[in-house]
């Protein structure tokens, strides 16, 4: 059985337990085993509800109207990349109760202490930036589009509750969720039965062939192993004693079903005549009646705030997950507000082209999250052969802990991938560009060298420590 340290390296709540309504102040030290509470089945509608919202409707929309394909052919990508990323979701999940850290806090065994503060600070910006500004900007085109007020207003107005739900931390996070989920899914499922009976499913495609298929596949695994790097963040307080087969259900389960559905909506939408010069929200909801286009816009105000509270959240996590010694008043708390703002301050700069922003946002992220993700995973099938729970546990407070491969294998994935795979709108690499019909693989050609060669750099340090070299 796994088991999690029993004495806290840094100072942390002393009573917050399963309180709702109180601050966390816990940041990326583990959780005590007085501090552990909740369920395996409370991760169902935690990754469940954030992914019923537009920016999941946008997916399946991008795919038909951006990259060619018809709806069957879409359907098929977004559901292949949405499976693969809720898979390791799920993995993933399982190192919250194991360890009781977050989930960038884990990437200390792939690169080191001080190494990990880059793929954390990437999370942080992804996260807390980039995922928050493209979340809070359908939310305010959402409130635009129901009030009448001006998008700004809108945006600064949906920031304010994702912060505060941050701010607050994780019971409340959970909470937030568990009761948005009954509400998210019974109007998107409306939108959807109204949807698919105006839908052209049988409508032919752009020709995206081949290229535009790696392209939604590679937008729907973008978006769903997005969420990877902050996986552990919502079940780091779970008791060590919890199911393991379970811890990884039903993350995975709620990840899967929420975007596969909303993504599929989104692409038969894409198959319905919109009105000319409609704003993306205007253009998913122009066909619905009024009544349920009102609940259609209300629940993307929802679903966003629901994407984003976890957004801000993880950003911070990822932050504390640096190691800095940062000044006590700078706490998990503090840092969400700050992520928060520089969050709000990206959407306010999209507002005016959120659609082409948003699409190269979705392939960027799997450029990054390719690598990283074959690195951890191939670290954790290492690890299962060579040390305890215990040793590890320790391993992770060692700021002299070093782990060379890993970072070299992160960059060697990225600086391979990207300059000759991305098949971006600035840039077409020189594999796309010789070949369009490859369309854009940089996420799996980065995990593939990332995974691969970090496996034979990791063995190969390993038998030199041994040796004595």
């Amino acid at each position: 059985m796994t088991t999690a340290p029993t004495s806290t390296p840094a100072p942390v709540a002393a009573e917050y337990g399963d309180k709702v309504i109180a601050v966390e102040t816990a940041g990326s030290e583990p959780i005590p085993l007085a501090e552990r509470h909740g369920t395996p089945r409370g991760l169902l509608w935690t990754w469940a509800s954030p992914n019923i919202e537009f920016a999941t409707v946008y997916i399946g929309v991008i795919s038909v109207l951006f990259f060619g394909l018809n709806f069957w052919q879409a359907s098929a990508a977004l559901l292949l990349g949405t499976a693969l990323g809720a898979v390791t979701h799920g993995v993933l999940s399982l190192d919250g109760p194991r360890f009781g850290v977050p989930q960038m806090a884990v990437g200390r065994f792939s690169f080191g202490f001080k190494g990990n503060a880059l793929p954390s600070g990437v999370n942080a910006l992804v996260a807390g930036v980039g995922w928050f500004a493209v979340n809070s900007v359908s939310a305010a085109f959402a409130l635009n589009t129901l009030t009448g007020l001006r998008p700004l207003p809108s945006l600064l107005l949906v920031v304010v509750a994702e912060i505060v739900i941050g701010f607050i931390g994780h019971n409340f996070v959970h909470a937030f969720e568990r009761y948005a989920l009954p509400v998210l899914a019974v109007v998107f499922l409306l939108a959807g039965v109204w949807t698919f009976r105006e839908a052209d499913l049988g409508a032919p495609g752009a020709g995206g062939g081949t290229g535009g298929f790696l392209l939604a596949f590679s937008a729907a695994w973008g978006y769903a192993a997005g969420w990877n790097p902050g996986a552990a963040d919502y079940s780091r307080y779970l008791p060590p004693t919890a199911t393991r087969w379970k811890v990884a259900l039903y993350p995975a389960l709620g990840l899967f079903v929420s975007v596969s559905v909303v993504s599929l909506i989104g692409a038969a939408s894409a198959t319905i005549v919109a009105p000319e010069g409609a704003t993306p929200t205007a253009a998913f909801t122009g066909h619905l009646p009024s009544w349920l286009s009102n609940l259609v816009l209300l629940a993307i105000i929802l679903g966003a705030i629901s994407a984003n509270a976890l957004n801000v959240y993880s950003s911070a996590m990822s932050i504390t997950s640096l190691g800095l010694n940062l000044p006590k008043w700078l706490g998990r708390s503090a840092i969400v507000v700050l992520c928060g703002l520089a969050g709000t301050a990206a959407a306010w700069a999209s507002l005016a082209d959120a659609g082409h922003a948003y699409e190269a946002f979705l392939l960027v992220i799997a450029y990054w999250v390719g690598p990283w993700l074959g690195v951890v995973l191939v670290e954790r099938w290492l690890q299962s052969r060579a040390a305890t729970d215990e040793e590890l546990s320790a391993r992770l407070t060692e700021r002299v802990y070093t782990n060379w491969p890993g970072i070299a294998s992160l960059f060697a994935g990225i600086i391979v991938s990207v300059p000759l795979f991305s098949n971006q709108e600035k840039y077409v690499g020189w594999v796309p560009e010789q070949w369009p019909s490859v369309g854009d693989v940089t996420c799996l050609v980065g995990f593939a060298v990332s995974a691969g060669l970090y496996a034979v750099l990791r063995r190969a340090a390993r038998k030199a420590s041994h040796d004595g070299v």
